[in-house]
């Protein structure tokens, strides 16, 4: 008994390291929508047997961000325009909830992070690093829901953000032409507001600010090719 429920302990934590990999892996855009997942192949890489990478990949195909397909294979991934649509529709309404929460909180430490990052931010539009200022609108986007305080909300967060693959998106809205420099002005102007403790104001300018975004990534993927 005791033997038996160590394999399955160890074969739980062989699991959750595959699948942190892997997602981290997706997030960040190392792997790619439609990439093909080799069980063999991930077994050999992270130096384990195929039964944790197969329920990591189970796992993942829960949360969204693999596709298992019967006698095929499994592959990262790839949301229809349709699936990126409504899952900003869906960051719109969590990130205006945060907004008004952390505008609601007064001075905490989370306050003074985000004038960091947004002083940090402009100083990377200035030099034109923009893969710098993707880092920091990734920064100024926990921060705020990290301030907001509420578990539920960032347990919801961070499931939608993992199927959104959303560091690959950033990358895609701060492409097209001013983008970077219109969303510096309006974490600007949301953070103003969460200074004046004006909820109401700080959730519709987020929600505007998440489809200002919105629209960007969407405007590129639509240049990159025709539509899921």
């Amino acid at each position: 008994m005791v033997v038996a429920s160590t394999r399955k302990l160890v074969t739980a934590n062989f699991q959750e390291q595959v699948a942190d990999g892997l997602r981290q892996m997706i997030i960040s855009g190392e792997l790619g929508p439609g990439d093909a997942l080799s069980e063999v192949n991930l077994a050999e890489t992270f130096g384990i047997s195929r039964t944790p990478v197969r329920e990591a990949l189970k796992q993942l195909q829960i949360e969204g961000l693999v596709e298992i397909r019967s006698r095929v294979g499994t592959f990262v991934a790839a949301p229809s325009r349709r699936e990126i649509n409504e899952l900003f529709e869906m960051k719109q309404l969590l990130e205006g909830a945060a907004a008004r929460l952390m505008a609601a909180r007064g001075n905490i430490p989370e306050l003074e992070a985000m004038r960091s990052n947004v002083a940090d931010a402009d100083a990377a539009v200035l030099a034109g690093d923009t893969a710098r200022y993707a880092e920091l609108v990734r920064e100024f986007h926990e921060i705020l829901i990290v301030g907001a305080d509420n578990g539920k909300l960032a347990t919801h967060y961070r499931i939608l953000m993992n199927q959104l693959a959303y560091g690959r998106l950033v990358k895609t809205s701060l492409a097209q032409p001013g983008r970077s420099l219109d969303s510096e002005r309006e974490h600007h102007r949301v953070l103003d507001l969460i200074i004046a403790k004006d909820g109401a104001g700080a959730e519709q300018l987020m929600r505007h600010h998440v489809q200002a975004s919105h629209h960007a990534v969407m405007a590129g993927l639509n240049a990159a090719g025709p539509a899921r």
